[in-house]
């Protein structure tokens, strides 16, 4: 009676326990904030090539340089004497010159900085340039004393050849006496020329195994032998050269076949940095 007259069967508001209960674990934070780092998806590199471009008849020769892709995404071909262009944008292609048979083959293929231009480099000495849009011929001079024009290398409006002879001679395709300025060093043909991005410095590399530094300011009809490094390291023939994109001073070299290596100079000092065994001829670097 008395329980119930007292309620006390009732819920209270207020009950205490000998136990209290036991509280909620927060959310770890972490599972709250979003990562500050995403995590980077693999790239996926293709196993087999974008594309296929049939060349019949190209000359197997490794001295030759019958490719180069220029700025506007054109790549140009040599195969025997006659010139192609693939525009890669729009995968068109054009005949841009089919030389005659007793001044061919061709040689070399080298684009002017610009992207338009290019310059064809003959067996017979000889360079022609042309207008890979108008597909017309605009100017034509000799790239040596004798034999092929086996390297071009492009600096603004100069084109640089290298002949068998071991001469470098730079043009001016634009003034009608078009040889401004000479360099000397190589005893054999000259196998690769390449400036840098700043087109203050030349490298290049010859069949007599020597790679030579020259500097832009030197360039003179009267003091051809003004070289900055003369480099012995290599034991073959250099064709493969590439100027670092980001360091100024930073050039990697590539030997043949007796040498396969690939050689990373500091041209402001002319020391080795690093030489690293390939196991094969170098023919190109990028």
């Amino acid at each position: 009676m008395l329980e119930e007259s007292f309620q006390m069967n009732r819920p209270r508001i207020l009950s205490f326990k000998d136990n209290l209960p036991t509280p909620i674990e927060p959310i770890p934070r972490r599972l709250l904030l979003p990562p500050l780092h995403k995590p980077k998806s693999l790239r996926h590199i293709p196993q087999g090539p974008e594309r296929i471009l049939d060349a019949p008849g190209i000359v197997d020769d490794l001295s030759l340089n019958l490719l180069d892709w220029s700025s506007k995404n054109i790549l140009a071909v040599a195969i025997g004497n006659t010139v192609y262009l693939w525009n890669a944008s729009n995968s068109s292609i054009a005949e841009l010159v089919t030389i005659d048979e007793e001044d061919g083959p061709v040689t070399i293929v080298s684009w002017a900085c610009d992207g338009w231009q290019i310059a064809v480099g003959l067996n017979n000495s000889f360079i022609q340039l042309w207008d890979s849009i108008s597909l017309k011929r605009v100017g034509m001079f000799r790239g040596g004393r004798q034999g092929r024009v086996g390297s071009l290398a492009w600096n603004k409006n100069i084109l640089t050849t290298g002949g068998m002879d071991g001469r470098i001679t730079n043009n001016d395709p634009r003034v009608r006496y078009h040889i401004v300025g000479t360099f000397k060093g190589h005893q054999q043909e000259i196998s690769g020329l390449k400036w840098s991005d700043s087109g203050q410095h030349l490298a290049s590399g010859g069949n007599d195994n020597l790679l030579f530094i020259w500097d832009r300011s030197t360039i003179s009809l009267n003091s051809p032998r003004k070289w900055l490094h003369r480099l012995e390291d290599h034991i073959a023939a250099i064709k493969a050269l590439a100027w670092c994109p980001f360091q100024e001073n930073l050039l990697a070299s590539g030997g043949g076949e007796g040498d396969q290596c690939i050689e990373f100079w500091n041209t402001r000092t002319g020391l080795m940095l690093e030489l690293v065994e390939n196991g094969s001829e170098v023919c190109g670097l990028l």
